[in-house]
């Protein structure tokens, strides 16, 4: 152990000496630039991933909370009962929420219609499910499915129907159990209040009533669904398996299969995004690459020198390694605080480019048409995504910092393997 370390003292050594030297020389800007690119690239990927995460996230949540739930459930009427003690004593499960759920042709205000998915919810949803409060914004502030035919639409749902709050909607054409009329227009309901959550598609299409009127008009031939949500999502399948192995005869499907199609469109949206900005890792490889190549050449002298004295090659090879290394570290590490602070400075950060962007616009309104500069807007789309709030993870963080220095350290790799390809007495005699 002894030795690798006096090994390694040595290669430190003599590669700082190196890089003394190249600091006089035309190396100095090639170092500088491969560290400057990785320092972006570090600080690009990780300010563009923390972004994406928030968005995504943003909307994630209200689909796990309000629409899917970790786990969904379907348990005939023998086991209901049972199930529900079981769930009861399992450490893991946070809540559990009964519901009917069915698709509706929704007729408003004028005749106007719009396609929906009704659920039928208990009463007190908000005093036993924590992320379902956290997610679902009430514009009045009550959850009110206490009265009969009482109904709560999403916002944008509503303002399709064009009815406000005391209006009625009537559920046209219901698809539920076997014993019920697939159109009729009986099934009127009153608007107790507009919700909204973080994804759009709940926003247009989704409406709450009472679970007591859920079983009344989808049906006594309709499913009973639980909702189960637990402490670690992504560990959801070994309850699943618990489940099934205590009741055979239930249906049980996570949140991954059921949200299969999106999640894995969500997912090749940010591999693809990973994949173009890891573009810039390659650049700057490629430099590092040739930059290395040209002062192995250029140091091919003291290399026969170290080679004459009794270096070994992988010994002199790791000296460039060496060099390789610190490059990768001294833009990495810089460019891992830069994207870290513009992360969590990222409101701040889409304010300041719509102000500057706007100020930018109106000094050359001002300089070429001063008519127009009254009316040159502020940039909405910065301003929307300063409201997002950016989610960084640690493992995806430690990740591309880890990638910046690997890049380097193997252009440097790379570019020293044939260090020695001309004898040393060759390149003495020649100098």
């Amino acid at each position: 152990m002894s030795k690798f370390f006096a090994s390694l003292k040595w290669i430190f050594y003599v590669s700082k000496k190196f890089s003394r030297v190249d600091r006089r020389g035309r190396s100095r800007v090639t170092s500088f630039l491969a560290s400057l690119g990785i320092c972006f690239g570090v600080m690009t990927l990780i300010t563009v991933i923390s972004v994406m995460n928030g968005f995504q996230h943003s909307f994630i949540d209200s689909i796990m909370e309000v629409s899917s739930y970790h786990i969904r459930v379907q348990a005939d009427e023998e086991t209901q009962f049972d199930f529900l003690n079981w769930c009861q004593n399992e450490k893991s499960v946070l809540c559990v929420t009964p519901f009917y759920e069915a698709q509706a042709l929704m007729v408003g205000r004028n005749g106007r219609q719009a396609a929906a998915l009704i659920r039928a919810v208990p009463e007190d949803i908000l005093e036993t499910d924590e992320g379902f409060k956290k997610e679902f914004i009430l514009y009045n502030g009550s959850f009110s499915l206490n009265s009969s035919n009482s109904i709560l639409l999403a916002r944008e749902l509503a303002g399709t129907l064009g009815v406000g709050r005391g209006g009625t909607v009537n559920l046209f054409a219901l698809s539920g159990g076997n014993d019920v009329d697939l159109i009729s227009d009986d099934r009127e309901f009153v608007v107790t209040d507009y919700f909204r959550t973080g994804y759009a598609v709940i926003n247009n299409s989704y409406a709450f009533i009472n679970i007591k009127d859920g079983k009344k008009y989808f049906g006594e031939s309709s499913p009973l669904y639980f909702g189960i949500k637990v402490e670690d999502p992504e560990r959801e399948e070994q309850l699943i398996a618990r489940i099934r192995k205590a009741f055979p005869n239930v249906k049980a499907e996570s949140w991954r299969s059921y949200n299969r199609s999106f999640f894995g469109a969500l997912r090749v949206e940010k591999n693809v995004l990973m994949l173009l900005v890891f573009l810039i890792f390659v650049v700057v490889a490629i430099n590092i690459f040739n930059g290395m190549r040209r002062i192995v050449y250029e140091r091919r002298e003291e290399i026969s020198v170290l080679s004459a004295l009794g270096g070994r090659s992988s010994a002199i090879q790791s000296i460039f390694v060496m060099q390789g290394f610190l490059t990768g570290i001294k833009g990495a590490v810089p460019g891992l605080l830069l994207g870290l602070l513009i992360s969590v400075r990222m409101p701040q950060v889409f304010e300041f480019l719509s102000s500057f962007l706007y100020q930018l616009e109106y000094f050359f309104a001002m300089l070429f048409n001063p008519q127009a500069a009254d009316y040159i807007p502020f940039n909405s789309t910065f301003l929307i995504y300063s409201k997002i709030p950016p989610k960084i993870i640690f493992s995806e963080v430690v990740l591309i910092t880890i990638f910046g220095i690997f890049s380097a350290l193997f252009a440097s790799w790379k570019a020293s393997r044939g260090v020695l390809k001309m004898t040393v007495a060759e390149v003495l005699r020649d100098e």
